[in-house]
């Protein structure tokens, strides 16, 4: 009878080996489960992700944008205001010129002024007066000197307004070059996509750089640029508006003429006695012709007479010894005395009228020379259409000053 063989160790029933088989499939189901869930969590972060980075990515490319047009907007408004500030730059300088030239030009009238004064100061005697025309020509140098005075203040303002102008045109310079330069930056870094080859990893490019301001504070030093570049140009205005030159030359012209009228009578006053002396003079040198005349007619009356006039001098000679009240003057002598006194008196008073003639003979020429002198205002101002030399503007005030007793 044979024997059958079995293979030693724990046997499992059929039961059990089913259980086993069915919670190994039970775990392989479980464990699939779990990688699927794990696949599907990854592909939905995944495209969670990739919207993110598309989405940061378009944000990030319209902010980006959005900057550049900020920077572009207040780019044009920095040069907008600078060809502003250049445009009233230009202005002011062309007032400033106007009223240099206007300065230089009463160089002139002064000098013509003091002239005339010192000719005037030549008169002799009683020509040597105070008159209109003196009193006129001082207050003309007054004036002159005021609007001196007057149109180099406005050249100092206009100088120091000329440099706080190109203070504030140099800063928005800067600024404006500086908005250039982001708007390029800004520009490369907007046309960089994920695909430009010059894109890599930076070390730390989230860092904060040192010097970096807020957009409050870039905005703000923007305008306070413009503002400030306003606020001056407003400034010029005002002294291009208070630098009117044409009311300082129509009140020079006015005194200018104010003076020429006041010469022109003096002038033909002076005339007037000039004639009335020399009539006078005339008619006193004929009188004394005819004293003269009747003198030799009295000598000669005289001579033929030797013999009666040796009488008559006896006879008063004789006379001249009555006592008391008898004593008379001799109505020859009388006669003959007063006739001498009245050709000595005639004489001096010649005399005096020839001198007095001589003073006015040399006042109305000093006259007629400064209305000669004053001319040149004449020409001066027929020549102002010309071109004439800028003085060179200087911090200094020296002008030309005639000191006034």
């Amino acid at each position: 009878m044979a024997t059958l063989s079995s293979k030693p160790g724990l046997r499992y029933s059929v039961s059990d080996w089913a259980t086993n088989n069915k919670q190994i499939s039970h775990t392989a189901e479980n464990k699939r489960n779990v990688s699927h869930d794990i696949r599907q969590e990854g592909r939905a972060l995944r495209n969670e992700t990739t919207s993110k980075t598309n989405w940061d990515e378009y944000d990030s490319s319209r902010r980006l944008s959005d900057r550049i047009n900020d920077v572009t907007r207040w780019k044009e408004n920095l040069k907008a205001c600078a060809q502003q500030v250049d445009a009233e730059m230009d202005a002011l300088t062309l007032s400033k010129e106007e009223t240099e030239r206007a300065l230089a030009a009463t160089l002139l009238p002064l000098e013509v002024t003091a002239e005339c004064l010192n000719l005037r100061e030549g008169r002799r005697g009683m020509e040597l007066v105070c008159d209109p025309v003196e009193a006129e020509l001082k207050k003309e140098v007054e004036v002159i000197d005021g609007a001196q005075r007057i149109l180099q203040q406005c050249i100092d303002q206009a100088f120091e307004q000329l440099c706080r102008l190109q203070e504030a045109r140099q800063q928005l310079t800067i600024d404006l070059q500086d908005k250039i330069e982001a708007l390029d930056v800004d520009m490369s870094c907007l046309s960089l996509t994920i695909r430009s080859p010059e894109i890599s990893l930076k070390p730390n490019p989230t860092r904060v750089p040192p010097g970096s301001t807020t957009p409050q504070q870039w905005e703000q030093f923007s305008r306070y640029n413009i503002t400030r570049a306003k606020e001056e140009m407003q400034a010029s205005v005002q002294i291009r508006e208070n630098n009117n030159v044409q009311n300082d030359l129509q009140f020079n012209t006015a005194q200018r003429m104010t003076v020429e009228f006041a010469l022109r009578k003096r002038t033909h006053h002076e005339e007037q006695a000039y004639h009335e002396m020399q009539w006078q003079l005339k008619t006193t040198q004929e009188e004394i012709a005819e004293l003269e005349k009747d003198i030799c007619h009295l000598e000669e009356d005289m001579q033929a007479k030797t013999a009666p006039l040796k009488l008559v001098h006896t006879r008063l000679e004789n006379r001249i010894k009555r006592p008391g009240m008898d004593l008379c003057r001799d109505e020859v002598n009388s006669t003959t005395a007063i006739i001498l006194h009245s050709l000595q008196s005639l004489k001096q008073h010649e005399a005096q009228m020839m001198e007095d003639l001589s003073r006015k003979q040399d006042a109305l020429s000093l006259e007629q020379r400064s209305n000669q002198t004053r001319q040149r205002l004449t020409l001066g101002v027929q020549t102002e259409g010309l071109p004439s030399a800028v003085v060179p503007l200087t911090n200094s005030s020296g002008r030309h000053k005639l000191d006034l007793a």
